[in-house]
């Protein structure tokens, strides 16, 4: 049985590697600061986009996307805003959840693009 951790990391290359088929463009990956940890920070044309990546094997308890929660998407906005301060930049972001289901089969990746707004 794999642990979490390492599903997680599986989680987080087949996210990376989806998105990348999709044409957006690794900026940074797992930044950490005091405010939380940003799993990808990809760009996607003129956009910065911060990637939440959430995986589950089983959906009985939820889907990975449902385990965003509305505390999550905070400290994901904290963590956001700074890394736009630290690196002094002034881009449209947007926030994706990469949700991947890894039964122990071919695995499901959904990707919801704008997933939550800041307010």
């Amino acid at each position: 049985m794999i642990s979490r951790i390492a599903q997680g990391a599986v989680a987080e290359d087949l996210a990376l590697g989806y998105l990348q088929e999709q044409g957006l463009a690794l900026v940074t990956r797992n930044f950490r600061c005091r405010t939380g940890e940003l799993d990808l920070i990809m760009r996607d044309g003129e956009y910065l986009v911060f990637v939440e990546v959430r995986s589950r094997r089983y959906a009985r308890y939820g889907t990975p996307a449902e385990s965003v929660t509305r505390t999550k998407q905070q400290k994901l906005l904290r963590a956001a805003a700074f890394y736009l301060q630290r690196q002094h930049l002034d881009l449209p972001c947007r926030f994706d959840v990469v949700a991947v289901l890894q039964p122990g089969g071919e695995p499901q990746i959904e990707w919801i693009r704008d997933a939550f707004q800041l307010t």
